[in-house]
């Protein structure tokens, strides 16, 4: 069945104005998007995927020019000055960004942020669009939503916050909604729920959806058509059916191919026990005392852990459920309660100038790998950083050599080791990081979700590169991450959390293949059998 076409690009083309010259990111793409449809594009990190969208919006960077014709239901808007344009975007066609926290604006309460585009491009009163933001606010099922719209964006979890830019982009009724991969960054099960909302909305409001993505999970469940960009070009389109079970091109059977894949036998039983927590219990906050509320809140509850020689233990659970405070809390990177034992040593409760003997055994390595790296200091300054402090004896060069051999460790060439964080892709960001942390020469390793930003090809590479840092340097990881196939892929062991609980653990394939607690079954499912959630959901 031909749908009318709500959006309509032909041969668009983005070129960017660099200090190096002209990047040419997109190169003659076009696409169609017809009434009531879902549609999505995907590719791996500087494909061009989200350029087409924001040239089609208006939104390039100033540096940025595209050319070529974009329609919306027949109309010009590529290039359109922007009075015309702002009555076509945030009314007509509205776009939910990646994430939602640097999305909103901090300083001002959700109530004032939706009643803005209801004001501007609905002509509402402010009474008016206050009564539809507490609308908008139920139909997207936030919880108490009187009192959430009187609140400021950090005063919302991850999953509320992609609900208000969601609820925010349905201000005015759109005929499209542009969704930048909207749901990397959340945990399955609400990733399942968001998820849901759009395709339940779509189906009572009849609009069109473009989701952009590098998730084929999502869109094996939630598309009905695909296109496939790399290096700002299509690459091959079609039905989602076909491109998922009939692939035509080589990248697209690769990016098929990339699900994160293989198992992590289980060390020794008589391995030896690098780290240990006996009764770990984080508590934030104040009890009640003279003029003061208890705004006590205990983040992890009393949780055993044993980390062995090569083990890798995965700790799963929604956001929240204390799984990356009991990391820190390990590493004695925050206060907390009970015994933590390091080759023997008690650390628990030690100072930082205590801590400093064990730090260099002792690495972690964070999410955001942009935001963990200092924009100010070159790759070598970075990862030379610790040798400063734990082996000042080393001369420059042997430091040099250091940083050199913790490159080639990461697959990045020693050459890089003078440029600065912005000149490298998430992935290789991501490689510097796990650098920073190796080049001490560590027996333990805490990774906090280091692969969910990285598309699944990316990701691939990290895993790998992961399993031969164990094997070469006999390293002990705590895996943290809502990301379950690589879980799969790279544990021995998981802890699965929720309300800073451990609710079940074991070996990783009686967890997954055989769940004893719900929450973990809920867990499964939400990763695993998406398509089937949504089909229930929506029956």
């Amino acid at each position: 069945m031909t749908r009318e076409p709500v959006l309509e690009i032909d041969d668009i083309r983005v070129t960017f104005d660099t200090p190096d010259g002209a990047v040419e990111a997109v190169r003659g793409v076009s696409m169609r998007v017809g009434q009531g449809e879902t549609v999505a594009v995907v590719g791996e990190s500087g494909s061009g995927k989200s350029q087409v969208m924001m040239s089609a919006m208006g939104l390039l960077a100033s540096n940025g020019q595209a050319t070529g014709s974009v329609r919306y239901r027949g109309q010009e808007i590529l290039n359109l000055p922007t009075d015309k344009l702002n009555k076509i975007r945030g009314a007509k066609i509205t776009m939910i960004f990646q994430e939602p926290m640097t999305s909103l604006d901090p300083l001002y309460t959700i109530e004032d942020q939706l009643c803005e585009p209801l004001m501007i491009h609905g002509g509402k009163s402010r009474g008016k669009a206050s009564a539809r933001v507490l609308e908008l606010l139920k139909l997207v099922q936030i919880p108490e939503p009187e009192r959430k719209m009187k609140a400021y964006p950090y005063e919302l979890s991850g999953g509320q916050r992609q609900r208000v830019m969601i609820a925010m982009a349905l201000a005015n009724d759109p005929d499209l909604l542009i969704a930048d991969e909207p749901t990397t960054a959340l945990d399955v099960t609400i990733q399942a729920e968001i998820l849901h909302l759009l395709a339940d909305l779509q189906k009572r409001l009849g609009m069109s959806i473009l989701f952009i993505t590098h998730d084929l999970g999502i869109v094996e469940a939630f598309a009905d058509r695909v296109y496939v960009m790399r290096h700002g070009k299509l690459e091959e389109e079609g039905e989602t059916a076909q491109i998922f079970n009939a692939p035509v091109t080589e990248y697209t059977r690769m990016l098929l191919d990339a699900e994160p894949s293989g198992t992590k036998a289980a060390p020794a039983q008589d391995a030896q026990v690098m780290l240990e927590g006996h009764g770990v219990k984080v508590t934030f906050g104040q009890p009640a005392g003279f003029l003061r509320k208890d705004t006590q809140f205990t983040a992890v509850r009393g949780i055993d852990v044993a980390l062995r020689q090569e083990q890798t233990i995965g700790i799963v659970g929604e956001s929240g459920s204390g799984k990356s405070t009991l990391g820190r809390a390990l590493l004695q990177l925050l206060p907390a309660e009970g015994r933590v034992v390091y080759l023997g040593h008690e650390i628990g409760g030690l100072d930082r100038k205590g801590m400093r003997p064990y730090r260099d055994g002792l690495q972690m390595v964070f999410q955001d790998p942009y935001g963990s790296l200092s924009p100010r200091m070159t790759v070598s300054e970075i990862i030379t950083e610790g040798l400063l402090v734990h082996e000042p004896g080393l001369s420059s060069k042997e430091r040099a050599k250091r940083a050199a051999q913790a490159l080639e460790d990461v697959g990045l060439e020693p050459s890089m080791r003078n440029r600065f964080p912005h000149e490298f892709s998430g992935g290789q960001r991501q490689r510097i990081a796990i650098a920073r942390a190796v080049v001490l020469r560590p027996k333990v390793i805490v990774l906090d979700e280091p692969t969910s930003a990285l598309d699944r090809s990316v990701q691939k590479q990290v895993i790998e590169l992961l399993r031969r840092l164990q094997k070469e340097h006999a390293l002990s990881y705590l895996f943290i991450s809502h990301d379950l196939a690589v879980v799969r892929a790279l544990s021995d062991y998981v802890m699965v959390m929720k309300d800073g609980a451990v609710v079940e653990e074991g070996q990783t394939e009686q967890v997954f293949d055989n769940p004893r607690a719900s929450y973990t079954h809920e867990l499964m499912r939400a990763a695993f059998d998406l398509r089937g959630i949504l089909r229930e959901k929506l029956a």
